[in-house]
């Protein structure tokens, strides 16, 4: 809307537009009067001049033979209206019949009634709003819908199987609200609903839609919510492609399942709900099971499985009769009697080689110890040769020179077949056998060992 620049603020003080006398000052105890108020009111309404505004019609009061007729004129998507006032002629000349409820654009200026205190807006051309324009908004509303995600598949919420409780949002008594009722009880008797009757056109509709919406969404036993309305023209079905509706859908918390008019209608509803059916009755087909269907699902699920399960057991049975009739679980122990043979033949050679491998070392070590008895001490002694060793107390030296065994030595002959104890009387060298024995101790010892 378009106007003039708005008065001065109640109890402002100033010098106001050029050429008018500044306002008085406005206090406890400089009050202004009704008479006063209400005809700055009327001044700062007339400012505003001529307007368009689009609304829809709630009330046609046209009176035979009066000059003035009077309507309403309601805001669709809240609830607030405006007292309209025009020529009788306007009506009767307009190209389209005009009644409540249909959707008009007027043209025309506020006025203020300080004797009253009433606003009126006198209208001098109206324009009813056409279904190409209608369908024009819708469009461009579903293109700033699209545009912000709401149409996301996902944002849709899934509907349960077996919902406990379903809201129902419909017209009283309306064939929609029979459909879904008559259709979701067949399918499933103890199916429970939560029936909210609203208007479902008309200038009431979107504000009563809401609420109930609102109030469905909040109880925690509803599980999904149906949207159901029968067919009807594009301005009957209006209502669901209100902006503040479809915003709700998505902004509720609840699925809710948008089931408005017939296959070819498609309010914006449809497009942000979570699920869309065709008509009232395929809403109650979609979100209530065939409980007759589901039993027949159960039967033929339950005969599957049980020839699943009789055909595993055969197959399972098959394969352990395979199994048995294969040799080695025929006659287990057959295997064992090869490998008994077989180990007892090589038993039988480990012990053969042992033997002669024994046999052929007692030989070779016969020989070794022939040897070595050949070659030993004892044999050396048995030839005549002796060991003498040089006795010093405990102790028992190898004599091996002359010096070893000076005179008065006591010393141990070991020969062949014994010892023998004695004392060194003397020694003589190896060089002086040709010559007198050099006595080495006492005269009345002999010379020699």
């Amino acid at each position: 809307m378009t106007g003039a620049d708005p008065a001065p603020t109640v109890g402002r003080t100033g010098s106001g537009r050029p050429g008018q006398a500044p306002a008085p000052a406005n206090s406890a105890e400089q009050p202004w009067p009704v008479r006063s108020v209400s005809m700055k009111v009327a001044q700062w309404i007339d400012r505003l001049g001529s307007i368009w505004v689009e609304g829809q019609l709630t009330q046609i009061n046209l009176r035979p033979g009066t000059r003035t007729a009077f309507l309403v004129l309601r805001d669709p998507a809240a609830d607030m209206s405006l007292s309209v006032t025009c020529d009788p002629a306007l009506l009767r000349n307009s190209a389209v019949p005009l009644q409540e409820g249909s959707r008009v654009v007027v043209y025309g200026k506020l006025s203020f009634f300080p004797g009253r205190g009433t606003l009126s807006l006198r209208i001098s051309e109206i324009r009813p709003v056409g279904v190409g324009e209608l369908l024009a908004r819708i469009e461009r509303l579903k293109a700033l819908l699209d545009a912000e995600g709401l149409f996301d598949p996902r944002l849709k919420r899934s509907v349960p199987f077996l919902p406990g409780t379903i809201g129902l949002i419909t017209g009283r008594g309306s064939a929609a609200e029979h459909d879904v009722l008559s259709v979701a009880r067949d399918r499933w008797p103890a199916v429970r609903f939560e029936v909210r009757n609203t208007a479902v056109q008309g200038p009431s509709a979107v504000p009563q839609i809401l609420d109930a919406l609102a109030a469905l969404d909040r109880d925690p036993a509803v599980e999904v919510i149906v949207l159901a309305r029968g067919g009807g023209s594009v301005e009957d079905l209006l209502p669901f492609s209100d902006e503040t509706l479809c915003r709700a859908i998505v902004a509720a918390t609840t699925p809710i399942v948008s089931a408005i008019g017939h296959e070819p209608d498609s309010p914006i509803s449809d497009l942000v709900a979570d699920l869309r059916a065709a008509t009232p009755t395929d809403a109650a087909k979609r979100i209530v099971p065939d409980a007759a269907a589901e039993t027949a699902t159960v039967r033929e699920l339950r005969a599957r499985s049980a020839a699943a399960l009789r055909g595993w057991v055969e197959r399972e049975t098959a394969a352990l009769r395979q199994l048995r009739s294969r040799p080695v679980l025929a006659d287990p122990l057959r295997d064992l009697g090869h490998r008994h043979d077989e180990i007892e033949r090589l038993r039988t050679a480990a012990r053969r080689s042992a033997e002669s491998l024994v046999r052929a070392e007692s030989v070779t070590t016969g020989h070794l110890r022939r040897q070595l008895t050949a070659v030993g001490p004892a044999a050396t002694l048995a030839r005549g040769y002796a060991v003498v060793q040089r006795v010093t107390g405990p102790e028992r030296h190898v004599v091996r020179e002359i010096g070893d065994a000076p005179a008065g030595s006591q010393l141990r002959i070991r020969v062949g077949d014994g010892a023998i104890s004695v004392a060194v009387l003397g020694t003589t060298p190896l060089g002086e056998r040709g010559s007198p024995a050099r006595r080495t101790t006492g005269p009345d010892h002999p010379e020699r060992t």
